[in-house]
């Protein structure tokens, strides 16, 4: 079956297809932060420290920097389809064994969850590119960035209310509910698929991928859509050139810099706004989730000001929202919610930005996505040591104000890698 732009659009949007993909996103980002508001009671339970409790969440991001290759492989192999329900299955399974006592299995279980999870990131921007028509991608992308904030969202709310009725553990466990309604979703359309005979097994065989060192056209890429790693690589004499380019190591530092304050902040929001507001577990609970939240209706953002505006204002506004958060949450602790709101917009467009920027500055197929595989991978291993460090920190000082003037620092290098890779990128569209 045709899965060309023309055929997309006489087709229309495959409904129950971005059914099953936006229920699926609620699968690939709230099991990583669901463990963040009851971070305390592991800590206590366990009787770990705050630098080791901030492996559980550096245990997902890591395995998104080490596994990109290996994830684009299984969907290569797979096909997109069989891919995304491996990815669901993974999520369950990693869910199951982090219910487990002790927490070496708690440990494990993140890490199945955040290989999981890589393989989802690649699959479903492979999907909505693939089957939606291109007048709808942005809006159907944004539509997903939102549901993986949602995700977060209703797992940073509930998480400690749950907890306090039926014990952390089995708060976290019960988190798979979501997983299995993705999974019976997807699987009915892959049942559908089959009995309609329509080629979706043949169609996201791993040949309609791309193939070994190829990427989509850079021409034919909306850099709205680019929400997971392009699964590819470059190697050899195009690798060696995309070390040489300046801006390829500009993007990689904003990259960094970004992944870095999120996961910082998504794993300790709970316990900085229980300490430094003096709220309950709940409530700090509560509060964190506007970070998520609000995100929701950010994740349209970038995509808004990209279609109405000169090309650097998206960047200044992802730019502007994370100095507000990092020195808002700083000077002015008591206003923390306003920081927050501010804040979701920059975890929830700087993605779109960064890769916005990447694709521009792009001189061939194979350098997008080599520069996109060098900068994820290269950004996520960074961020994968932000929460333990900033936990360190905390235990170090006592307090948060040093944890969070590192996060400003960062906040201003992103600034200042990000406006030069932009530039960057403005120029070469001359």
């Amino acid at each position: 079956m045709s899965s060309t732009p023309a055929a997309r659009a006489r087709r229309g949007i495959p409904w129950f297809i971005v059914a099953g993909l936006l229920v699926a996103a609620l699968s690939l980002r709230g099991p990583i932060v669901a463990p963040t508001p009851v971070l305390r009671d592991i800590e206590a339970d366990f009787g770990i420290g705050s630098a080791t409790a901030g492996l559980l969440t550096t245990a997902p991001v890591l395995m998104f920097a080490l596994l990109t290759p290996i994830a684009a492989l299984v969907i290569r192999r797979s096909g997109a389809e069989p891919a995304l329900m491996l990815s669901l299955g993974g999520v369950l399974l990693g869910t199951v064994i982090r219910a487990l006592p002790g927490y070496g299995w708690m440990l494990a279980g993140m890490f199945v969850i955040g290989a999981a999870v890589t393989i989802g990131n690649i699959v479903i921007p492979v999907i909505i590119r693939r089957d939606v028509p291109p007048a709808h991608v942005g809006v159907i992308t944004a539509a997903y960035v939102a549901m993986l904030n949602a995700g977060s969202l209703v797992t940073s709310l509930l998480t400690a209310p749950l907890a306090a009725v039926i014990g952390w553990p089995a708060a976290l466990l019960s988190w798979v509910l979501l997983t299995i309604a993705g999974v019976a979703l997807w699987g009915a359309h892959l049942s559908r698929s089959r009995r309609s005979g329509d080629g979706h097994e043949d169609r996201y065989s791993g040949r309609e991928l791309p193939s070994e060192g190829a990427a989509p056209s850079v021409r034919d890429i909306d850099s709205t859509t680019i929400t997971g790693p392009l699964p590819v690589a470059a190697r050899g004499r195009q690798e060696r050139t995309i070390l040489r380019r300046p801006v390829t190591w500009l993007l990689l530092a904003a990259f960094a810099a970004q992944t870095t304050i999120y996961y910082s902040l998504s794993t300790w929001l709970p316990t900085l706004t229980a300490d430094e507001l003096g709220l309950d577990q709940t409530a700090a609970g509560a509060l964190a989730s506007v970070f998520q939240g609000a995100a929701i209706a950010g994740a349209f953002v970038v995509p808004l000001l990209a279609r109405f505006t000169p090309a650097i204002v998206p960047t200044l506004t992802i730019c502007a929202s994370w100095l507000i958060l990092t020195g808002g949450m700083l000077l002015a602790p008591q206003l923390t919610w306003l920081w927050l709101i501010v804040g979701a917009v920059a975890h929830a467009g700087g993605f779109v930005v960064i890769f916005t920027a990447l694709v521009t500055v792009a001189r061939s197929d194979r350098e997008a996505a080599g520069m996109s595989a060098l900068v994820q991978g290269g950004g996520y291993a960074f961020g994968a040591v932000g929460a333990p460090v900033m936990g360190a920190l905390h235990e170090w000082t006592g307090g948060w104000t040093l944890p969070l003037a590192v996060l400003l620092v960062l906040a201003v290098l992103y600034c200042v890698a990000l406006l030069a890779a932009g530039r960057a990128a403005r120029t070469s569209r001359r």
